[in-house]
């Protein structure tokens, strides 16, 4: 009697997990997007550039299920166009860097490109190149995603986030304020991220969109600028990629952290997102 007892108690708990699995990660997930939202919250969101890349191909899928893995808030993925029309995920404007083919991605098919495999740090893997639809059906309700748009062929990539219902998940970044404009257009529920270059531009910006969030740099990075930003409820995006990296990949986690948070930017995007996040997780909160 106690083996069946003990049996059915752990069918039972195994049902409740599976059961209780996604809604626990959509709660998760429901607070996350909360703080996103709220400029004044005081977490400050991790944005990993590429996706988690030490052992995998940048932009690549495994690279993806890393980042989720580790807990890092924000995925900056890159999405350009093919040939015919399929939103991939690939940086670069060719594909020789990133894979074993050659030649503009644009000129290129998908079935074209479904014949060549990633390439990382040198070497040839069975990563393929990922569509955007499968990113964002991978990472619906686990993680935002800031899509770095390479191409101006927006209406290509807003079917996919309409298609996937990712609109609560994603926000679009770009320099150029022509395509953000496409995007809200198309809908002014869109979340989009402009890259400002001073804090005039940062300043037309927010008239010209309010966003929620505004990507700066450190050669305006000052009090002024981010009190601009958040006095109009957006969030402040400053890059790790660089100086604070190479820090923190020499174990100076908490200098590249100061540096970093300096003036109150709230949202770091970093090549080693996972030090970041374990070291914002272990700060006390206000």
């Amino acid at each position: 009697m106690k083996l069946k007892s003990a049996y059915r108690f752990y069918v039972i708990c195994t049902a409740l997990c599976i059961v209780a699995g996604p809604a626990f990660a959509q709660s998760s997930f429901g607070q996350l997007k909360a703080d996103f939202l709220n400029p004044k919250a005081t977490t400050v969101l991790i944005a990993a550039h590429r996706a988690v890349h030490h052992e995998f191909p940048e932009n690549s899928i495994p690279a993806i299920q890393q980042t989720i893995e580790q807990g890092v808030h924000i995925i900056e993925i890159d999405v350009r166009v093919t040939l015919d029309g399929i939103p991939v995920i690939m940086h670069d404007q060719t594909i020789d860097r990133t894979t074993n083919g050659s030649g503009d991605i644009e000129t290129l098919t998908y079935p074209e490109l479904q014949k060549l495999f990633l390439v990382h740090d040198g070497k040839m893997t069975s990563n393929k190149i990922p569509t955007l639809e499968e990113v964002l059906r991978m990472t619906r309700g686990k993680v935002l995603v800031d899509l770095d748009m390479k191409t101006d062929k927006v209406n290509k990539v807003l079917e996919v986030v309409e298609k996937t219902e990712a609109k609560d998940h994603v926000f679009f970044f770009d320099s150029d304020f022509d395509i953000l404009e496409q995007i809200q257009q198309a809908d002014e529920d869109y979340m989009i991220m402009p890259r400002a270059y001073s804090y005039h531009m940062a300043d037309s910006a927010i008239q010209r969109f309010s966003p929620q969030v505004v990507h700066i740099d450190f050669s305006f990075y000052d009090d002024q600028t981010v009190q601009l930003i958040k006095s109009h409820q957006a969030r402040v995006w400053i890059n790790a990629l660089g100086d604070p990296d190479d820090a923190i990949q020499k174990g100076k986690t908490r200098k590249a952290a100061a540096t970093l948070t300096a003036h109150g930017a709230n949202i770091i995007q970093t090549d080693y997102p996972e030090e970041l996040v374990k070291y914002f997780e272990a700060q006390p909160q206000n």
